[in-house]
């Protein structure tokens, strides 16, 4: 009787999961955003264990890694969700979104002097009419 209530459930789970990723396929952010955590806690356990092996009993310092772990998924969710902001009005369907706007540094020729300079730039409306 126990294996059948777990195989209902294991089934229904897997069928509530798989329509949830459907109806969710075109907007990635998320996963854009648990991406960039991913690699950001990855890097931060890497630079931890570095840091790690120049104390002088490596072993004594293991949650060094956790830290570096910690700290980097923290700075990888705030990359992504930088990263997904566009700009800081964005106008979809009707509906005004407030975001942080991307800083994007962008590499300017003056043709006077002839030098390049760096500007930056960040998009305060961004919309589509149709």
């Amino acid at each position: 009787m126990k294996q059948i209530r777990k195989l209902v459930a294991v089934m229904t789970l897997v069928s509530l999961l798989s329509a949830a990723s459907s109806a969710f396929a075109s907007d990635d952010t998320i996963r854009e955003v648990f991406t960039d955590a991913f690699y950001g806690a990855a890097i931060g356990g890497l630079v931890g264990g570095a840091i790690m092996v120049f104390k002088d009993k490596p072993l004594d310092n293991l949650n060094f890694i956790a830290y570096g772990a910690a700290s980097g998924v923290l700075a990888g969710t705030a990359y992504g969700l930088v990263k997904s902001a566009r700009a800081f009005a964005q106008v979809e369907d009707g509906h005004v979104k407030i975001a942080l706007p991307t800083i994007v540094p962008e590499l300017v020729a003056s043709p006077g002097s002839g030098r390049t300079t760096v500007a930056w730039k960040a998009d305060l409306l961004r919309g589509t009419f149709n």
